[in-house]
């Protein structure tokens, strides 16, 4: 059995994150900062809840007779009770001989193209303590979206405003870039698990190091991005920040409105219906938040039994990133034209060029481990290198028939060119579409088609 490292370091993240951010709030209240006081004890206080509800929605305490715990949950004590609880059942395995055990089969990964599947027993000892791992997992990714990274978006500004970086402020923000960065690499780790259920996951070092790193310069790049850019226009900081959170925050419900799909009942049997929607609402909260920041690699699917995408889409990678990147150039770019005398002592183009640089090594560090560090690469239909190429060549369709060049062909002779039968069967597209559906095609030998008719 693994030594349970992964709640030792959600709950010292969690404890050190609320011990520093309740030191500065006495710090900005000694000073007559009310309105920074407020918002960091809001940005303290509300994640700490949402994660006290997730521990006792998961371990289902509502249900059990256990006042003494539901009292701790409420005092915000919950998950270092919780921690304490997984290292008491830890310490306790192998001492006393389990009476039940239960079978669980996985697949290994393929080999030579055969995958062999492996019985093993699981006894209660072990099930509870992978309760507790899957409770503190999803713990982190709350306390790290919606808390973490608004308390590191909200000291930076702080620090940019006051021109100085004081000893708490500071603490408070290193700890808050590694609680997002943790919560990140657990969002990563969490979708491999779910995705491929089936298997027998492995993951080595060198693939955490790569999401490391691959969520440490994207969190930071967009983070500084968005303090300089609220720096020089407060006002139109709010429109950026609620077009973005209204869009991942109504996507999946559009796609489920779009299926005419049931609504979903096999969440919890407890809950009423508006229980399951305050849930469900929940999950697309945080689902908004994640991806404000960063890619969220647990893609939300309400008509799905288990309400994640287990499909991997790397067509709507592609696009995220590409937009994600020419926003943060776009409000790089008004902040630079907007800067105030106090970035004099700034190179602003340097700042600029450094920034976009960080976001690009993110980008490498995601093509890195999902081209070579993915622990279940061998299951991939399409190489993630194939699937940026299909969505460039994607996008190159759509400016090409754009275009002012390519207008006066006319629909009816794009229409023809496109259902006439190529000469070629090797070059024979799969489907047929019209000049309407075109871009819905994602056939490399239509394109080759589309192009030799023209």
């Amino acid at each position: 059995m693994r030594f349970p490292s992964s709640i030792f370091v959600s709950v010292s993240l969690f404890t050190a994150e609320t011990t520093a951010a309740l030191y500065l709030s006495t710090t900005y209240r000694s000073a007559g900062d009310q309105i920074w006081q407020g918002l960091t004890l809001l940005f303290t206080l509300v994640p700490s809840v949402l994660v006290q509800l997730t521990l006792t929605f998961i371990h289902r305490d509502l249900s059990r007779d256990r006042p003494l715990v539901l009292l701790l949950h409420i005092l915000q004590l919950g998950p270092i009770v919780r921690c304490l609880e997984a290292f008491c059942i830890y310490g306790s395995v192998g001492q006393v001989e389990e009476p039940y055990v239960s079978i669980t089969r996985k697949k290994q990964m393929p080999r030579e193209g055969q995958s062999e599947e492996v019985e093993r027993q699981v006894g209660q000892a072990e099930g509870k303590l992978f309760t507790h791992r899957a409770a503190f997992s999803r713990t982190s990714v709350i306390q790290a979206f919606l808390g973490s990274a608004p308390q590191l978006t909200l000291q930076l500004y702080i620090c940019v405003l006051q021109q100085e970086v004081s000893i708490g402020r500071g603490t408070l923000m290193v700890i808050s870039l590694l609680s997002i960065v943790y919560g990140a690499l657990r969002c990563n780790i969490l979708a491999i698990k779910l995705k491929y259920d089936d298997y027998e996951v492995d993951i080595r070092p060198m693939a955490y190091l790569c999401i490391f790193l691959w969520r440490g310069f994207e969190i930071a790049t967009r983070v500084v991005v968005l303090v300089l850019f609220s720096s020089v226009l407060q006002l139109w900081v709010l429109p950026v920040v609620f077009l973005n959170f209204s869009v991942f925050f109504f996507y999946p419900w559009i796609l489920f409105w779009q299926s005419h799909s049931p609504f979903p009942e096999n969440i919890e049997k407890t809950l009423t219906r508006v229980g399951t929607t305050i849930v469900l609402c929940l999950l697309t909260f945080l689902y908004a938040g994640i991806n404000m920041f960063c890619w969220s690699a647990v893609q939300v699917k309400l008509n799905d039994p288990d309400l994640i995408n287990k499909s991997q889409n790397w067509y709507r990678m592609a696009v995220y990133y590409m937009v994600r990147f020419v926003e943060n150039a776009l409000l790089l770019l008004l902040w630079y034209m907007h800067k105030t005398d106090f970035y004099e002592f700034i190179f602003a183009p340097l700042l600029v060029l450094q920034l976009l640089l960080a976001y690009a090594m993110a980008i490498f560090f995601m093509l890195v481990f999902y081209q070579f560090c993915h622990p279940c690469r061998r299951l991939f239909s399409s190489s993630m290198t194939q699937g940026l190429w299909d969505c460039s060549s994607f996008l190159c369709v759509l400016c090409t028939s754009a275009s002012p060049h390519n207008r006066p062909m006319g629909r009816a002779v794009l229409e023809t060119s496109v259902h006439q039968e190529p000469s070629n069967n090797q070059n024979q597209c799969l489907c047929t579409v019209s000049a309407k559906e075109l871009p819905e095609c994602f056939c490399s030998y239509k394109y080759a088609a589309f192009n030799a008719k023209k």
